[in-house]
């Protein structure tokens, strides 16, 4: 269950890789894969643009917190017996948080441990907020949102947002903006009260919401929904859902580039980047959709050299479904073993 797997052990095979099964065209294109490899499932990943290092939470067998160059892709540390879905550096405090249960919090240089916070509910995506010096840990389960002050690791407080959420974006000034997954709506926080104040209704146009990023400066956000698959650009203040853009099938994750005006969704289901342009605060485009890889669903921007960053493996035939209920609906389709060592890190970007 603690096993460690030493970093010598992680195969690193550094490889420019052909752009797209299917060519797009535009200035994106797959630049690099790394073969990691590595038991274990993940969630979410999270680069630190100005400290040059990559984090992947792996869970299961050997569960840990990986650590990778971010220049390079070779292998900076491992934080063993840590399970947890992602990681975060708050750089003010110059601590960092693991989203397990307990939270981890450690010291991003050594990766050596600071203490465990103790917090109700599931902790899963997790979001920094470097203006108000906190961390918001994302459960499903109720509290929906929990704050961790970064500088000393206590708790700040928690806010039910009325649903599960999935990602959350802060403008930086007061807001905390969080994706709820099932009620097809973005909560409005208070950071400094910790009070909900606002939910804008996606209903009918951008369900199922499961990536949320935000262009601070012109106050929009950009939510990624699953059913229907769309981008729903929206009023920050208002809730005003302003366009739509269709986007691949499985998304999982959203980020925005304000250096490049561009918003990128990854899509599991057809290991796809979607490339949104804003040409204006009113005005959006589908730029290009690149191809990636199968299950890559989350992502994560490199702010210095405007890259994104995706993660997935391969995966071998499923087992045979079971029968379905007489009278039920057909059971839910099962994934295959993961194929040893098949981990991988996809880079993307002009």
């Amino acid at each position: 269950m603690r096993s460690i797997l030493p970093i010598a052990a992680l195969a690193l095979s550094l490889a420019a890789s052909a752009a797209c099964a299917q060519p797009a065209a535009g200035p994106y294109k797959l630049l690099q894969t790394a073969k990691v490899g590595g038991d274990g499932g993940w969630d979410y990943v999270y680069a630190d643009s100005a400290a040059r290092r990559l984090y992947i939470a792996r869970s299961g067998q050997g569960a840990r917190v990986t650590v990778f160059d971010l220049d390079t892709l070779a292998p900076a540390g491992t934080i063993p017996g840590v399970s947890a879905h992602g990681a975060v550096v708050d750089p003010k405090s110059g601590h960092a948080f693991a989203s397990s249960k307990p939270i981890t919090m450690f010291d991003p240089k050594t990766l050596a441990p600071i203490k465990t916070i103790e917090v109700q509910g599931n902790p899963d995506g997790m979001v920094g907020d470097p203006a108000a010096g906190r961390v918001y840990i994302l459960s499903h389960a109720s509290p929906h949102v929990t704050a961790i002050n970064a500088a000393d690791g206590t708790v700040a407080g928690t806010v039910d947002v009325g649903g599960a959420p999935e990602q959350s974006a802060s403008d930086g000034a007061g807001r905390l903006f969080v994706d709820v997954e099932d009620k097809d709506a973005v909560a409005v926080v208070d950071s400094k009260t910790l009070k909900l104040t606002g939910q804008y209704s996606l209903t009918g146009k951008c369900g199922t919401p499961a990536g949320l990023a935000m262009d601070v400066k012109n106050k929009i956000l950009f939510v990624a929904c699953r059913n229907p698959a769309v981008m729903a650009m929206v009023n920050a203040d208002t809730g005003q859902v302003i366009q739509t853009l269709p986007i691949g099938a499985g998304v999982d994750g959203a980020v925005f580039n304000p250096a490049t005006m561009e918003a990128f969704a990854s899509t599991g289901g057809d290991g796809a980047l979607t490339v949104i342009k804003e040409n204006s605060p009113t005005s959006f485009a589908v730029e290009q959709t690149v191809q990636t890889h199968p299950g890559a669903r989350t992502l994560t921007l490199d702010a210095k050299t405007g890259r994104v960053l995706v993660i997935a493996a391969d995966f071998g035939p499923p087992p045979e479904a079971p029968p379905a209920p007489a009278g039920g609906p057909p059971a839910r389709p099962r994934r295959g073993p993961m194929i040893p060592d098949s981990f991988a890190i996809y880079v993307v970007g002009k």
